[in-house]
């Protein structure tokens, strides 16, 4: 059976209209899902019996089952949620108080087939692609847990597709959420509110610039040179640092758009002076932005964050040289739930 959160506005409309349904009602439907975050049928209040007994015979309707939480002292929240065949992934709430910014880190696959170095997603590879309705739903479980039964107050205000998996990967599925997330009749979360992260999916990257210029794009760079990406990001094997920023260039080119790369700094891996000014001169020139992460530990993987020191000199050559830098400001860690630290896992 179909999902109905598989399907945007004027697909439900349609799927409706053509059961002999008025066209009212596939909008009224959406606004049940989306507005008011319903996961039922029966809670559709306006919605008459028979058209609810239709949906039911017809449809299904995605329901992620929160199966463990946890809690930051920062006020981050990272969720394990159980899908319908029983894979698990995770997701996390980022509160910003000071800017009023609600955002939401959430997930595209579960698993992830990269093999990234420092990822704990990828440990145990990739398992699936999620559905449009499972993306769609893990911002919809958020909305809920943060504002109650109301779904009105406070408001989700910036949606990161920065979770479990590589979300060009799923492009389809994915852009589909992203629509749907953005609807003024539903969610209604601006394109420039959300952000996707890729490791470097060339060919993606090209189709992202094609179909959609308003959304952000976020690419995982962690290393100046083609030899240290190679071993730490196997995906530059197969899209090299000149397609890879050739890709971007075109990117911004196209949008309009400045893109943020991410550099995670891990210690006596990549964060040497001489490999800061590799970095500088790799992006000079480029309307970009670098947002420095220093390591989020995965004792799986053996990776730690370099000391302070190392840190701050690697921002000041950056800085120094005219590139635009920020150091994140680290949220969730001590709860696994920041970046390189989501995994399925259900202790």
């Amino acid at each position: 059976m179909k999902d109905l959160k598989e399907l945007n506005r004027s697909e439900l409309i349609d799927e409706f209209e053509k059961a002999g349904f008025p066209s009212y009602r596939g909008e009224q439907v959406f606004n049940w899902l989306y507005k008011n975050g319903v996961s039922a049928v029966e809670e559709m209040k306006n919605i008459p019996k028979k058209m609810r007994q239709f949906i039911d015979e017809n449809y299904e309707l995605s329901d992620l089952k929160e199966i463990n939480r946890s809690t930051a002292v920062d006020g981050t929240v990272k969720y394990l949620w159980e899908l319908n065949d029983g894979e698990n992934i995770e997701g996390v709430y980022l509160p910003f108080p000071k800017s009023g910014r609600h955002s939401t880190c959430i997930s595209t696959q579960v698993g992830c087939g990269l093999g990234c170095s420092f990822c704990a997603t990828g440990i145990d590879g990739l398992q699936r692609n999620l559905t449009t309705g499972e993306i769609v739903d893990q911002v919809i479980k958020v909305q809920k847990d943060i504002s109650g039964s109301n779904f009105a107050e406070p408001r989700l205000s910036n949606v990161v597709f920065m979770g479990m998996g590589e979300p060009l990967a799923n492009f389809d599925n994915l852009m589909k959420a992203v629509e749907i997330i953005n609807a003024d009749q539903g969610l209604n979360i601006g394109m420039r509110k959300m952000t996707i992260s890729t490791a470097g999916l060339v060919p993606e990257i090209k189709k992202l610039a094609r179909t959609n210029d308003q959304i952000g794009l976020a690419v995982s760079l962690h290393a100046p040179n083609d030899r240290l990406r190679n071993k730490i990001m196997p995906i530059n094997k197969k899209y090299n640092l000149n397609q890879l920023l050739t890709a971007v260039i075109k990117y911004i080119e196209k949008t309009g758009r400045r893109v943020t790369f991410e550099y995670v700094l891990m210690d006596s891996v990549n964060d040497s002076p001489e490999l800061s000014v590799q970095l500088a001169e790799l992006l000079r020139g480029i309307n970009c932005h670098v947002n420095l992460i220093p390591a989020n530990p995965v004792p799986e993987l053996g990776i730690e964050r370099p000391v302070q020191k190392v840190i701050d000199s690697f921002y000041e050559t950056l800085d120094r040289n005219g590139i635009q830098v920020t150091l994140r400001k680290e949220m969730g860690t001590q709860i696994d739930a920041a970046c390189g630290q989501l995994k399925r896992n259900k202790n």
